[in-house]
């Protein structure tokens, strides 16, 4: 499936702000299932400089400064992408849980060594023994790795209350699993955490989902702005991401902007500004489809 993705971010400042610098993760990065076939980021006012390079991820990223006194600031990317659908996926097909986390933790070929960073703590997200017990009814004894996951999946779309109002990008996971609301960053921080916990490699994904669902389906959660989610690592098939929001497995109506250990790795706009006094931050997103374009 093709699609046509327009992100829009806006900051109005109530002083004028002499300088700014920024990185943008706005590019829709390729991988097996995923070509980005173009993307321009627009910058108003017109930057100083503009440089894009990958990061330490492997994520397209741009960095930005505009060096001008401004009081408003608008980065627009539009984007073209062509995403294939996951291959089908036999949960209890993956080995028991157990057996590869142990495996993946002193297993040393490159493969293993290269997911091995997923397992430790991140800036936002830290292993603690209140989410392994939630993350726990869902790992019985010897359950398949890629079930196990798929039920805490459902857990947390069932047990938590999608709710714009409640967390901040700084809310303590902590506090998301007492409140038992959040948006989608928490939700997936909180499998993420919940898997790390148990001593299994789990990673945070950032993209978009597209926002018109098919004939008869209902409209998903995250539509019309970035969305997250995270992907588990299963020795046998690689990464398998999971949609705790809409409880789903990802498809081809996600689309992968990049991957991190965390929000933090990946935030798809962030930078430094010198003045400005008081802001606000206006983001709009527009996914659609080659049959709604």
């Amino acid at each position: 499936m093709r699609f046509h993705i327009v992100h829009i971010t806006r900051y109005a400042y109530s002083q004028p702000v002499g300088l700014c610098h920024n990185e943008a993760h706005l590019r829709p990065r390729d991988f097996e299932l995923q070509t980005c076939r173009e993307t321009r980021v627009d910058v108003d006012p017109l930057p100083a400089c503009f440089e894009e390079r990958v990061d330490y991820f492997g994520n397209p990223i741009a960095y930005f400064s505009v060096q001008a006194p401004h009081e408003r600031l608008t980065v627009t990317a539009t984007s073209t992408v062509h995403r294939l659908p996951a291959p089908a996926r036999d949960l209890e097909a993956s080995g028991p849980w157990e057996r590869i986390a142990a495996h993946l933790r002193s297993a040393a070929d490159p493969a293993v060594l290269s997911v091995r960073e997923y397992m430790l703590d991140s800036p936002l997200v830290a292993a603690d023994a209140d989410l392994a017990a939630f993350a726990l009814p869902s790992f019985a004894p010897g359950r398949p790795l890629l079930s196990a996951v798929h039920d805490l999946n459902y857990r947390i779309h069932r047990e938590f209350l999608y709710d714009p109002n409640v967390t901040t990008v700084s809310t303590p996971l902590a506090d998301v699993l007492q409140r038992r609301r959040g948006v989608c960053q928490d939700f997936a921080h909180l499998a993420i955490g919940c898997l790390r916990s148990l001593g299994i490699p789990a990673r945070y994904v950032s993209g978009y989902l597209q926002s018109t669902p098919p004939p008869g389906q209902e409209r998903l959660r995250g539509a019309d702005a970035s969305h997250a989610w995270f992907a588990v690592y299963d020795a046998g098939v690689g990464w398998v991401d999971f949609d705790p929001t809409n409880d789903q497995i990802v498809s081809d109506r996600h689309v992968t902007t990049a991957w991190g250990r965390d929000y933090a790795d990946v935030t798809p706009l962030k930078g430094v500004v010198f003045g400005g006094g008081a802001h606000s931050l206006e983001v709009a997103v527009e996914i659609l489809s080659d049959d709604e374009a």
